[in-house]
């Protein structure tokens, strides 16, 4: 595809993109037409992050030539930096350099508009039929196939992330840090960074990662040259225009909820949560998935720990980003506790609250980074805090994992510990031989057939009603 992207020559819209592209300033390509990529890039993001940022390689780099290899690494390793969903970042980043601050917020807003539809219907559905047996045999099924996907996330994630036996090592204290001491996500991610940089300042040699996101810096030649797309020269005022409108995004809907419900409402409950989860996302929506496990069935009591490996199992299923489960653990939760309000409407209310107050952290994170990128890619110090994170990443993921397997494989769960020691663990004589036979097969069709995330969910999905069909025990 490469090679013959090279050899097809430019056609009339290609010129007119070159045309455009010296304008320092203008849009590199037209609006219109990077609105109808963005839009058809928004129906593929199927698949997690590593999918998503494969169909944009694919689309931008590969067929229309807009943004060059090099150029969209380049962003992508900015991207990684930011706490929060780094794919679609990447397409506020890229969209902000073909066409300015309207393209970033067309790009990103596209990036998730799909997924947020099709997540309040399947959270929908799963209020108001959630307890019949065939989507209680699906969720049978889907439910140990996302503690396969999970457990594909560790193997990928570590594998990219862990190339010094010392970064394993902070992989492990970060998982004995959540499933043994529990210690808190921000915390473990903050004392990571600290190591890394430590770690990167007096043992460089330590702060090695396996492998790139990328396979490398070619690909086709770009039609648009790199110094013709969008630049900004960093300035505080630029800085403070762009923080002063995502606060003023952020902060109205939040009060105007406050003022409303009230402080003690589910909803400021939800808008306050979220908003500062979106802050401490780094390692994207695996990673912070067990905190907000944690703080949702534990400390909230809005979902069963069931739910949360559903709620996963429905996003896995929808396009954009998987930390959009964070709208499933909204609409589900105030829809349940609706406080004045029809139970829907609290329920879409509290779904569209938080998924505002979980993506407006991300245009500001780009539009103010985005013109310091280069000085920050250069950053050792900066690179090596990555590192550290990266790979308590790894220790994070695993813990979802295991709380995961803990409560989808087993019926019950008991505490013990002594001093600073917390476990949960399972009750053995409570193990669900169909929903671990399911998990099974799941790891084998990922790991051995290289089955793509969807096709394992409907194999599993299937198994799950095909079970209740043969009169299984479904609960």
């Amino acid at each position: 595809m490469a090679a013959a992207a090279r050899d097809t020559g430019p056609d009339p819209k290609d010129e007119h993109v070159t045309k455009q592209a010296g304008d320092a300033g203008q849009d590199v390509i037209p609006f219109r037409e990077a609105v109808r990529a963005w839009f058809a890039i928004s129906l593929q993001t199927f698949g997690g992050p590593a999918g998503q940022i494969a169909v944009m390689q694919r689309t931008l780099v590969d067929e229309k030539r807009w943004i060059g290899q090099q150029r969209f690494l380049h962003a992508l390793s900015f991207c990684t930096l930011l706490p929060g969903p780094e794919a679609q970042q990447l397409a506020i980043y890229v969209g902000w350099l073909l066409n300015g601050l309207r393209g970033g917020l067309v790009a990103g807003v596209l990036f998730v508009v799909p997924g947020v539809i099709a997540l309040l219907g399947l959270s929908a559905l799963y209020v108001s039929a959630g307890d019949t047996t065939p989507v209680l045999a699906m969720f049978a099924g889907l439910a140990p196939a996302v503690l396969a996907i999970v457990a594909q996330a560790v193997f990928r994630v570590g594998g990219r992330a862990l190339g010094h036996p010392v970064l394993v090592a902070l992989a492990v204290a970060a998982f004995l840090a959540l499933a043994v001491f529990g210690i808190s996500f921000p915390v473990v991610i903050a004392a990571a960074g600290a190591i890394g940089w430590a770690l990167g300042r007096w043992a460089p040699h330590t702060m090695r990662t396996a492998a790139g996101h990328g396979a490398g810096d070619g690909g086709p030649t770009p039609l648009i040259p790199d110094d013709a797309l969008h630049t900004e020269r960093p300035s505080r005022a630029h800085t403070a225009k762009v923080l002063a409108a995502g606060l003023v995004a952020w902060g109205v809907p939040v009060a105007l909820v406050a003022a409303l419900t009230g402080r003690d409402s589910i909803f400021t409950d939800q808008a306050l949560f979220f908003s500062g989860t979106a802050l401490v996302t780094f390692g994207g929506a695996y990673a912070v998935l067990a905190y907000v496990a944690h703080k949702a069935v534990e400390v909230y009591g809005w979902l069963a720990p069931r739910e949360m490996v559903r709620g996963l199992a429905l996003a896995e299923t929808t396009p954009g980003p998987l930390i959009m489960v964070v709208q499933f653990v909204a609409f589900v939760a105030a829809y349940r506790d609706p406080d004045d309000l029809n139970p829907w409407v609290a329920a879409v209310l509290g779904a569209l609250l938080t998924t505002w107050v979980t993506f407006v952290p991300c245009f500001v994170f780009v539009f103010i980074g985005a013109p310091y990128v280069e000085r920050l890619r250069g950053n050792r110090a900066l690179s090596s805090a990555l590192n550290g994170i990266t790979a308590a990443v790894v220790g994070v993921i695993a813990n979802l994992a295991v709380f995961f397997a803990v409560h989808t494989l087993f019926g019950d769960t008991f505490r013990t510990g002594a001093g600073p020691i917390d476990l949960e663990l399972p009750k053995l004589g409570t193990l669900d031989p169909l929903r671990l036979g399911i998990a099974v097969v799941a790891a084998v069709l990922l790991f051995r057939f290289k089955l793509s995330v969807l096709r394992v969910l409907g194999i599993s999905a299937g198994l799950g009603l095909i079970a209740a069909a043969l009169g299984w025990s479904i609960n």
